[in-house]
């Protein structure tokens, strides 16, 4: 990074006194999503940045990884960045979980897009939202940590459980909403998915066929301001921990005795799926 980069960079984070009480862990991704947003602004001033449908398909045997697998299963990436050589990147090693995890476990030793979840529910809380809708957006993401194809869906499924029938279906509706605007709500489509989907894509016809089932229930609303909290970009000015969603979580999240992946319900295999991601079979 030169000089005036790097300059940038720590003015947006406050300054070095700022950075000293960051984690490393904290200042790791500052600087991943800072220099993404710096990639992201250059592709953008080009036209030729926005990528066909067809390029990103020309792309997939170039690369050693599947992109729609789950954050915990590979090294950090972005979408922003797909064709970065990633040859030499490493997975880090897991500490050990609880013998009876709580959700509050699993955002501090194993979600790996804890922050963006925390500052999406923070944005949430700010705009006023219901607590359902706080919640809602604080776990919208947690599927993308197995499987980031089809996320939303998984995200629903595993907690449903364990949150009300309209956080699990703000949290399933969310992914089919991206795509969609919605003026009432100030939503537009994510400029960047002109990079992760290409220019010209379209939603397959399930997709369009869920958006118009949905967009006149009962609970659209709350599934739409996920959707609107989603941020698509790392505010490193802002360091957000679980502790203060914690009352939230205790007031809304059914949180097993035996622990999260050990209280044999339906989706608790998903739950040992992120104790012990390193699990052969």
């Amino acid at each position: 990074m030169n000089e005036s980069l790097r300059e940038e960079f720590l003015a947006l984070l406050g300054g070095e006194d700022a950075i000293s009480r960051m984690s490393h862990e904290d200042r790791a991704d500052a600087l991943e999503h800072f220099q993404a947003e710096m990639l992201e602004a250059a592709i953008f001033a080009r036209k030729a940045g926005k990528p066909s449908v067809k390029e990103l398909e020309d792309l997939v045997d170039t690369r050693g990884y599947r992109r729609g697998i789950g954050n915990i299963f590979i090294h950090s990436r972005s979408n922003k960045r797909p064709n970065e050589d990633s040859s030499g990147l490493k997975v880090k090693r897991l500490g050990p979980m609880p013998k009876a995890p709580t959700l509050v476990d699993f955002f501090e030793r194993r979600l790996t897009t804890s922050q963006h979840l925390l500052q999406s529910a923070n944005l949430a809380r700010k705009q006023g939202a219901s607590e359902e809708v706080v919640l809602a957006c604080l776990l919208h993401d947690l599927g993308g940590g197995l499987v980031r194809a089809e996320h939303g869906y998984w995200g629903g499924q595993l907690i449903e459980p364990y949150v009300s029938e309209k956080v699990a279906f703000a949290v399933r509706h969310h992914q089919p909403l991206r795509f969609f605007p919605d003026p009432a709500y100030d939503y537009e489509y994510p400029k960047a998915y002109f990079l992760t989907f290409g220019v010209d894509y379209v939603p397959p016809p399930f997709v369009i066929e869920t958006y118009k089932k949905i967009r006149n229930h009962k609970w659209y609303e709350e599934a739409r301001l996920v959707t609107c909290n989603d941020l698509y970009s790392f505010d490193p000015n802002v360091v957000i921990t679980v502790d203060e969603f914690i009352d939230l979580i205790s007031k809304h999240f059914r949180q097993p005795k035996e622990g999260l992946g050990f209280d044999d319900s339906p989706v608790a295999h998903m739950w040992r799926t992120f104790i012990n991601p390193d699990a052969p079979l």
